[in-house]
């Protein structure tokens, strides 16, 4: 019950039991691309252009910030939570100018007038935010600062909706995304080898003007697909495996599986309660419906915790930076969102937490 990489499903499995041939040479592949890309922006809600790229999520990451940013470019970074502060420090990294509108890790983002104020006075040429802090167990309203994002003439809006895709919302061209970060362990189900972001026409002018060079350079994927002729060897097993698990979510229905995520989030944090265990998201937060973050009670450590619970089974996941050792974390995204799994792990976590 980690929240990601969750388990996979055996159609997803079995793609891997199969041989391909190059993805260099054969129109198979291209074809395959092409189906993939269209089921992503159907995911997205977007007409944008989807890049895939062959790599873990923390590579579409990189690839966008890296391909649209220059040293002293100004990034507004919106936080609350450690992807979304980490997004600070890879700007500058690049050598960007930051500010940064920080909230409490068990907060979600609010006070757009602050926010708006910000945007005013900084003008950056890009904002960062995360749609699902997963470290936290939190999800952030993107719709408001897409708004803010056009009334301000922002370039680029760029946000993390790795673990928040097919599990919630996520309305790209609505929301004035510009640069929206996907991965394929998560919601989707497939294994940690894909990575997948939307590129807008603003976001593409930028790139084109960058031209920064990287194996994790946006601007080869521009004409890609046109010339057949992609900047690496693409892992045709893992587009297999991520067309697949594309078509199983949209076989369910997108609205579907995004409900079913929110009933078995509301169905675990209400066991959760029950035990006497708490939450740590505030009451004023929003709620992530990937996953549950629960305070880990005194009178054990999360050392103690993860034995115990791996002694019957179950494997959930701790958390990083000033929540490590804090939290634990219930991942109910993908495979690992429905009710009777979910039941067999809080049956679990109920017999060995005992609350004081």
């Amino acid at each position: 019950m980690v929240p990601g990489p969750v388990m996979v499903a055996p159609e997803i499995l079995n793609i891997a039991n199969q041989n391909f041939g190059s993805a260099d040479l054969e129109q198979d592949f291209l074809n395959l691309y092409n189906e993939t890309e269209k089921n992503l922006q159907s995911l997205f809600k977007t007409k944008n252009k989807v890049v895939i790229q062959s790599g873990e999520g923390m590579l579409a990451l990189w690839s966008a910030m890296k391909s649209c940013l220059i040293p002293n470019d100004k990034v507004l970074c919106i936080a609350t939570g450690v992807f979304g502060y980490g997004f600070e420090q890879m700007a500058k990294s690049i050598g960007c100018v930051t500010m940064n509108i920080g909230y409490e890790y068990n907060e979600s983002v609010h006070d757009f007038d602050r926010i708006e104020k910000t945007i005013k006075e900084f003008s950056p040429k890009m904002i960062t935010v995360v749609q699902n802090e997963t470290p936290s167990g939190t999800m952030n309203s993107i719709k408001e600062i897409g708004i803010l994002k056009e009334k301000y003439n922002v370039p680029l809006l760029y946000v993390d909706a790795v673990s928040g895709l097919a599990g919630s919302e996520v309305l790209t061209d609505e929301w004035n995304i510009d640069l929206c970060l996907g991965a394929s362990q998560k919601c989707l189900s497939a294994p940690a080898n894909m990575a997948f972001l939307t590129v807008s026409e603003k976001a593409w002018e930028i790139v084109e003007d960058i031209k920064y060079v990287g194996y994790d350079a946006l601007l080869p994927f521009k004409t890609a697909q046109d010339t057949f002729y992609f900047p690496y060897t693409m892992d045709w097993h893992a587009m297999a495996q991520l067309n697949k698990a594309c078509e199983l979510i949209l076989e369910e229905g997108l609205d579907n599986c995004i409900n079913r995520h929110h009933e078995v989030a509301k169905y675990c944090r209400e066991e959760i309660t029950n035990m006497g265990l708490e939450l740590f998201n505030s009451p004023d937060s929003l709620p992530s419906p990937t996953v549950t973050a629960v305070k880990i009670p005194d009178n054990i450590s999360w050392v103690e915790l993860d034995k115990r619970f791996r002694e019957e089974g179950l494997v959930v996941g701790g958390s990083y930076g000033p929540l490590s050792g804090k939290i634990f974390r219930i991942g109910h995204m993908g495979t690992q969102a429905y009710k009777d799994i979910v039941e067999k792990a809080l049956t679990v976590i109920k017999g060995i937490v005992k609350v004081n």
